[in-house]
């Protein structure tokens, strides 16, 4: 869907859920300041039992000039045949947001599906925000969200209140939006400080009195109250600092679903890994590798878990996840291949950037993939392969020589997002693929590999602190040179990478 499907109607109303937050209010300022300028009457509104009345939103409202209205549950009108809703931030027909009844309705969210789907409809819940989806609908149709301050900071807000103040998130849409956006410092200072009220402050005193912890497996689980995702990551933050906890998740029951806190101080337990794991099936998970932060559904929670408290799934979910992963660390100990097949990685052409080409020698980059962020130094002895899925990893100029040589043809990846590079020195951003060439290998190269019958976490060879994950059906794969060198290679992508060598 794109901003330009939406542009026929007479008339459009924008509504966010009840009880609306930073990130609902930027969203749907977005779209309001959008249809503004291309002279569509418009209108932004909330219902629900309560008016806005946090610090922090009023704030934003008044030095933002936001134009939302509250209407009575009451006083909302059907819309005719000529006008269309738009719902942000939320569902239509969803249990977090009054029912405005209209002939034609449209959906913006990043949460899971909660409603059936509608014609218009643009849910993607590997966002940690709707805002970062505002955005991009906003850069696909060249609107200049940059030279609109008052709208770059409501974005930028509204990424930074959803994602417990920038610390949970790893899509790189929402690194992108962070980093493009020119918002005003001094107002996001001012909303960050007036972001907990005195009842907050007891809602995280209570909080922090009652828990479970296990001591097995060293976790902790709090409830707390309903309110503001920050508060949830402020208490979770001084639960880390307990001797006996290395992880622990906070969470709090709201009206659509249970907002989650998720931290983990030891490299075994990725934080935002395992928020996807307990948002599994019910909502969605992610951040970094010590924080992170997830949603599930509350419809979709009671339809899987009937009469089962938060308190015990996140328990029971938890010990699961302990249960179920063998570790691999692959410094210490040589794989055994006795079980394995040989298998020849097909001919398929890659991608490779000089990054000589990309700009002068020295200049610090940083290459934005769906995979997460890799940080290299121009130099003509650097290159930059890409893989056919978007993987993105650095050699040297010598290794590539030896290994690859130039085929032509453009470079064409299957992946959702583009790899991106950035200049840290300006902070100007391209894309990859701009410079990308194909190649392909000199020689024939074989692996060792098998499926996995049991999830693994892999310490790869070249970083012991970071964990290669890998589940059911994927392929741990040994190098044939080194029986150290041991990774993951996705179900996935395994087949049509690599065939059994006869």
């Amino acid at each position: 869907m794109k901003l330009k499907d939406l542009e026929s109607y007479k008339k459009i109303v924008i509504q966010c859920h009840d009880n609306p937050d930073a990130d609902a209010l930027a969203s749907g300022f977005g779209l309001y300041v959008y249809f503004h300028q291309k002279k569509i009457p418009v209108t932004f509104l909330y219902s629900g039992p309560f008016r806005i009345q946090k610090s922090n939103l009023v704030l934003m409202i008044k030095e933002l000039e936001i134009p939302v209205e509250y209407i009575e549950k009451d006083s909302l009108s059907p819309l005719g045949a000529d006008e269309l809703l738009i719902t942000v931030d939320c569902q239509y027909g969803a249990g977090n947001v009054t029912k405005l009844t209209a002939e034609n309705a449209a959906v913006i969210d990043h949460h899971q599906p909660e409603t059936d789907a509608l014609p218009l409809t643009l849910i993607d819940s590997g966002c940690g925000s709707c805002s970062t989806i505002i955005w991009r609908l906003l850069k696909d149709a060249h609107f200049p969200v940059s030279e609109d301050e008052r709208l770059a900071t409501a974005l930028y807000y509204g990424l930074y209140t959803d994602t417990n103040q920038l610390s949970e998130i790893d899509n790189p849409y929402d690194k992108d939006m962070r980093d493009e956006l020119p918002f005003d410092k001094t107002l996001i200072t001012r909303l960050r400080n007036c972001n907990f009220s005195l009842d907050e402050l007891e809602i995280a005193g209570v909080a922090l009195l009652r828990h479970i912890f296990n001591e097995a497996n060293r976790y902790a689980v709090v409830k707390a109250r309903p309110c503001d995702p920050n508060i949830l990551g402020l208490i979770n933050d001084l639960i880390l600092q307990v001797d006996m906890v290395d992880k622990s998740v906070v969470f709090s029951e709201l009206t659509g679903g249970i907002k989650l806190s998720v931290r983990s101080c030891v490299k075994e337990v990725r934080a935002d890994e395992l928020a996807r794991f307990l948002t599994e099936g019910m909502g969605s998970g992610g951040g970094h590798m010590e924080k992170a932060g997830g949603f599930i559904s509350k419809r979709r929670y009671h339809e899987t878990h009937p009469g089962v408290s938060v308190e015990t799934y996140l328990s029971q979910r938890l010990d699961a996840y302990f249960a179920e992963f063998d570790i691999i660390y692959a410094e210490e100990s040589p794989a055994d291949v006795s079980g394995m097949i040989k298998y020849r990685k097909k001919r398929i052409p890659a991608g490779f950037v000089k990054s000589g080409d990309i700009l002068p020698e020295g200049t610090p980059l940083l290459i934005r993939t769906l995979k997460g962020d890799v940080d290299i130094s121009v130099s003509d002895d650097v290159y930059i392969m890409i893989g056919l899925y978007g993987d993105i990893y650095p050699i040297s100029r010598e290794k590539f020589e030896y290994s690859y040589k130039p085929a032509g043809g453009t470079c064409q990846i299957d992946a959702s997002y583009t790899p991106t590079v950035k200049n840290l020195q300006t902070g100007e951003m391209h894309s990859l693929l701009e410079y990308a060439q194909n190649c392909i290998c000199l020689d024939e190269a074989f692996i060792y590999a098998k499926p996995l019958e049991r999830s693994v976490k892999v310490f790869p060879l070249w970083d012991n602190s970071k964990y290669l994950l890998g589940k059911r059906g994927d392929f741990l794969a040994v190098r044939p040179d080194d029986l150290h060198d041991i990774y993951i290679i996705e179900k996935d992508i395994f087949g049509r990478l690599y065939e059994a060598a006869l």
